[in-house]
């Protein structure tokens, strides 16, 4: 697939088929997000793949009772090493570096007939504990990955003329 169509057919999936994703289809997102850029190229970042039903399950009410966290094949938690760095603009490193890794995941699974969904409604503590991850570590985002159920939905995007503004503000 091209990279414009991946970038066009792209949504937020919530609802998913029964149906387990390839490891060969991980192995490739995964080389995918091997390859993102990171601050520094520290690679910041650990993945925990969550493929367990159980554990999926109970993903649904740290992730505020949104249901089609259960059905995705894979829940993937983004895992920010260094919650308290900072780049030289202020900015904090590990949510700028996780979004790029994370959204290479998003495009890679459409690539490979997948889909995915952002999700940054969880609750930090019970995440971490029901993981394993350690304290001196955050959880960045949550995405649900696996094969979409019914008809993409798709939503309007602004103008160019809204959002991009050339030399000046």
């Amino acid at each position: 697939m091209e990279l414009y169509e991946a970038i066009r057919n792209r949504y937020s999936v919530r609802s998913y088929e029964d149906k387990p994703v390839e490891q060969e289809k991980l192995d490739r997102i995964f080389e995918a997000v091997r390859q993102a850029p990171s601050a520094s190229n520290r690679q910041p970042w650990k993945f925990v793949l969550v493929r367990d039903a159980g554990t999926r399950k109970k993903l649904i009410s740290i992730c505020k009772d949104q249901a089609f966290v259960g059905e995705a094949a894979v829940v993937i938690a983004g895992v920010g090493l260094a919650p308290d760095r900072k780049m030289a603009c202020g900015v904090p490193s590990d949510p700028v570096d996780l979004g790029i890794a994370m959204e290479h995941i998003a495009l890679t699974a459409v690539a490979e007939g997948l889909g995915t969904c952002w999700i940054g409604s969880f609750d930090q503590d019970r995440i971490c504990d029901l993981l394993g991850i350690p304290a001196d570590a955050k959880v960045v985002e949550v995405m649900t990955l696996g094969y979409p159920a019914g008809e993409p939905k798709y939503r309007d995007r602004k103008g160019l003329d809204e959002i991009v503004c050339y030399d000046t503000w």
